[in-house]
């Protein structure tokens, strides 16, 4: 069965947490059209705020997609990774796989938030949303609702 596999990762920092900047990062897309074919490959968009949330698309191997995808008995379990230095902020408790049957997709959102390790630098900032379709979908698919929304979004203060 085909899996089709988009992940979007906005960047930020502290200059965009308040006023314009944030008004453009949150008016950022969180879908887009898929390019051609794709086998075995995730449509991979990036947004960056030092090039004011313009998207910028590729393609990864879907193995490098940080997102746990299964299948087994016409059903596909999806369920983001993550790593124990991803953690901020505190998930204390994950929600469960999602399971989906053929037709069906998912957007699934996490954010993060990170200092350097010595702690000179600026708090940075990014939210992955995870948009994922089992079965055969056309190109606009992601621009429409998700079958299943997870928001596992945190307070980043």
């Amino acid at each position: 069965m085909e899996i089709t596999v988009q992940w979007i990762r906005t960047s930020w920092t502290k200059q965009s947490r308040g006023g314009e900047a944030a008004a453009r990062r949150n008016a950022a897309p969180v879908g887009f059209a898929l390019p051609c074919a794709m086998p075995s490959f995730a449509h991979v968009v990036r947004m960056h705020e030092r090039d004011g949330f313009e998207p910028y698309d590729g393609q990864e191997d879907v193995r490098r997609v940080n997102v746990q995808i299964r299948e087994a008995e016409g059903r596909l379990r999806v369920q983001p990774r993550v790593e124990p230095l991803l953690a901020i902020p505190p998930r204390p408790r994950r929600p469960p796989a999602v399971h989906l049957v053929p037709g069906q997709w998912v957007r699934w959102q996490l954010n993060y938030r990170f200092s350097s390790t010595s702690g000179m630098q600026d708090w940075s900032y990014w939210m992955d949303t995870f948009n994922i379709a089992y079965g055969p979908v056309d190109a606009n698919v992601f621009l429409s609702e998700p079958t299943v929304y997870v928001d596992e979004r945190g307070p980043l203060r």
